[in-house]
């Protein structure tokens, strides 16, 4: 069974604006509430090494790159332990409303045997913190706009 978390927000900037603070990863630190690091490159088939805050918690996960689209997309995905326990595939979509607005779709697919039981615990915390990076990302996107 595949669960889903899915946000979107309207930012006022350009795709170009918006990909370019998205696919600079090494600046996450800087402005990022949710994913408060990330290392790699954004290339398919490379391995991230993402450190989260969730309340209290931070986690470090390495996820694969499986998709990118510049201006457009990019995906990774991640596994908990091993595959097929809980795997998440999240992914960002740019979608042009006109020269200088977008529609930002952040979200992510799980599915594993262990995925109803975990996202029950941690479902809400992940939506809001995906809605939080969101809301940050277009505060700093509409800075310069």
């Amino acid at each position: 069974m595949k669960h889903k978390i899915r946000t979107e927000i309207i930012i006022n900037a350009s795709k170009e604006k918006v990909w370019s603070i998205l696919a600079d990863l090494n600046a996450y630190a800087l402005w990022n509430p949710f994913i408060v690091k990330s290392e790699g490159v954004l290339r398919v088939g490379t391995k991230l090494k993402n450190t989260l805050q969730n309340g209290d918690k931070t986690i470090v996960f390495k996820p694969e790159v499986i998709q990118v689209e510049p201006n457009r997309s990019f995906g990774w995905l991640g596994s908990l332990w091993v595959k097929g326990l809980f795997d998440g595939h999240h992914y960002f979509e740019i979608e042009e409303i006109s020269e200088n607005q977008v529609n930002l779709i952040h979200g992510e697919n799980f599915a594993g045997i262990l995925s109803s039981l975990i996202l029950k615990q941690i479902g809400n915390d992940t939506r809001n913190n995906f809605v939080k990076m969101n809301q940050a990302l277009k505060n700093r996107a509409e800075q310069g706009a």
